[in-house]
């Protein structure tokens, strides 16, 4: 499937983003909710991971879902205190919907083609994404 292309502010306010039809490179996006305690334990993996990435191969963007969120304000301490990889804030559940997401944290890979080539829920393993990412590389 074709992903969704969309375009979101950054949470910090720093411009937008747009997700490209043919992204030119793997896209993980990661939704999520400061306040979910799945999320917390998956952010801080997935920024290891970003951290750890040194290919111009694969962009990593996170993604707030603002109409799960308690206040936009626990969203930006959130990211300040935790993330240093990019951070959008989503229009209520708009991108979120549009994804076919149904919990937080939802991962979704996309090919550098811009398909949708896997997509986990927040019971996924950080191990089954890792391989997932891997194999998308390739």
């Amino acid at each position: 499937m074709k992903a969704p292309v969309f375009t979101l502010p950054y949470l910090t306010g720093e411009g937008t983003y747009t997700l490209p039809e043919t992204p030119g490179k793997v896209t993980i996006l990661t939704f999520w909710a400061s306040w979910c305690p799945d999320s917390g334990a998956d952010m801080p993996k997935k920024e290891q991971l970003f951290d750890s990435l040194h290919t111009d191969d694969v962009e990593m963007i996170t993604i707030n879902v603002a109409g799960r969120e308690g206040k936009r304000e626990d969203a930006v301490k959130y990211k300040e205190k935790f993330l240093t990889q990019p951070t959008l804030e989503d229009n209520g559940t708009k991108v979120y919907d549009l994804y076919g997401c149904t919990g937080v944290p939802t991962t979704v890979i996309i090919s550098s083609e811009g398909e949708i080539v896997h997509q986990f829920g927040d019971d996924a393993s950080f191990m089954d994404i890792m391989k997932a990412v891997g194999e998308t590389v390739e």
